[in-house]
């Protein structure tokens, strides 16, 4: 933490209060990956049944 004048200065880490492990960028990919093959599995049965 860095006092300049009235101002305080503070790293992100500071202000997180903690690390950033980027693990939401996995979950996100991932369950985009399974909504995909969801939905390409839904629409392919349907289509083969009809």
């Amino acid at each position: 933490m860095e006092r300049q004048g009235d101002e305080i200065h503070i790293s992100t880490t500071e202000a997180s209060g903690g690390s950033t492990p980027h693990i939401v960028r996995y979950v996100l990919g991932i369950s985009l990956f399974l909504a995909i093959a969801a939905m390409s599995a839904i629409w392919i049965t349907g289509a083969l049944t009809h």
